[in-house]
């Protein structure tokens, strides 16, 4: 099971979301907690949000006062409305939510059945609720659900492609901004990478490409984040998406604010020798290149390789999936940098001297753009017109925490113009 907890100052656009849910029957109630009860057990907007009222106006200093969770099972569990309660209870009392009012939705507008659950972050003496270890918390208690209910554990999947929220990009299957955001705006959450390099390693494996965009446009300094499809060659396609329209976490800053977060964190996980034991172990057994990365794979470890044109390696990746860590092979150590895996696969070394190189690995994926440094400073004197409309707004527009609620909020406000006239 997966969950994804989300905050915003946006009580109303919150409910007005997963109430639209219903209206569209896509969506119901399953369960209220503390919350104003009605005499037929149907509820408006309006009658939910009365129920948080007191505990947002106890805390006006608090701005996210408005706690967003999703907790997604795998598609092949199969879990009735009765144990969706209890999952639900047995969350928020988990991580401290319990005794604070809230509703669960249980929503069926794709092809995974999933709870939402709305509540607020500030108790009823106006003490907000703390968040510290709330990820780890929000693991620990997915893991004992798994357990007690049965359900397929996340961690134990072959490749976190196949959770819900992160799957390849395919433009056949349209809609490809909704693809795109279901990648980016959960990224962050839910792994771990100091890079913009490894930011874009990770996103690879999904078929979308980063790259990040500054200079002076009418007299103004700006800088942003541009989001492209991938080909299947690793080159970039089609119009790129400025991150603004994916929500706040998809943004350079929040994106540079996860870098900082994650290098304490990374660098001290025991995690990090594990993955070098896995990595030269299977190097001794590999045959060559691509069995080598095919055997990592396997262990649900992928590998992202960066060479120039005329095939020299200057740069790998390794994205652990079952501890949701992107590293590049330098942070691993200089044994693994991109001059080790260079001599290796481009300069014949020998099958029986392998063991004597202390770590190599190497992936199919070719792609040139990826880098821990800024890409290319762009000049908006030359640059395509689509671009520079693109990057003009991408600081203008207000971000949003919640991609989703943005849409909702809009048409609610086309609703409000109607009334007037």
């Amino acid at each position: 099971m997966v969950a994804k907890i989300g905050r915003s100052s946006n009580l109303f656009g919150t409910l007005s979301y997963n109430n639209s849910k219903m209206e569209q029957d896509k969506g119901e109630i399953l369960m209220t907690n503390k919350m104003i009860e009605t005499a037929d057990g149907k509820y408006t907007v309006s009658q939910l949000a009365k129920s948080f009222e007191p505990y947002v106006f106890a805390n006006r200093n608090t701005e996210k006062h408005t706690l967003h969770i999703s907790l997604n099972p795998d598609p092949k569990d199969q879990v009735s409305d009765q144990q969706y309660q209890e999952i639900a209870q047995q969350y928020m009392d988990e991580i401290g939510y319990g005794n604070q009012p809230f509703v669960v939705f249980k929503h069926t507008d794709i092809d995974r059945t999933h709870i939402h659950i709305v509540s607020v972050c500030v108790n009823e003496q106006g003490k907000k609720i703390s968040d510290k270890f709330e990820k780890m918390r929000s693991m620990k208690v997915c893991r004992e659900i798994e357990k007690k209910f049965g359900l397929i554990c996340a961690l134990e999947k072959d490749n976190v492609k196949n959770s819900p929220m992160f799957r390849v990009v395919n433009y056949k299957n349209g809609n490809v901004k909704s693809q795109v955001a279901s990648v980016v705006r959960n990224a962050s959450s839910h792994y771990q990478f100091q890079s913009l390099g490894e930011y874009n390693a990770l996103l690879s494996t999904f078929n979308i490409a980063s790259e990040k965009v500054e200079g002076e446009l009418h007299g103004v300094q700006q800088k942003g984040l541009l989001y492209f499809l991938l080909d299947a060659d690793g080159k970039k396609t089609g119009n790129p998406f400025k991150a603004s329209l994916f929500g706040k976490k998809a943004g350079l800053a929040e994106i540079e604010k996860h870098f900082e977060s994650c290098r304490i964190a990374m660098n001290n996980h025991s995690v990090k020798e594990e993955l070098k034991k896995t990595i030269e172990s299977i190097l001794i057994s590999a045959k060559d290149e691509h069995d080598f990365a095919k055997k990592l794979s396997n262990k649900g470890i992928d590998s992202v390789i960066r060479k120039t044109e005329n095939g020299r390696i200057y740069g790998m990746t390794f994205i652990d999936h079952h501890s949701k860590m992107v590293w590049n092979g330098s942070r691993l150590g200089k044994d693994f940098s991109a001059n080790i895996f260079n001599d290796l696969w481009n300069h014949n070394i020998q099958q029986n001297n392998r063991s004597n190189i202390p770590i190599k690995s190497i992936s199919s994926l070719k792609i040139d753009f990826l880098s821990t440094e800024p890409d290319s400073f762009f000049n908006f004197e030359t640059i395509d017109e689509n671009i520079i409309s693109l990057f003009s707004s991408l600081l203008s527009n207000n971000e949003v925490e919640n991609f989703e609620d943005l849409d909702f909020a809009r048409r609610m406000n086309k609703n409000k113009i109607r009334k007037r006239h």
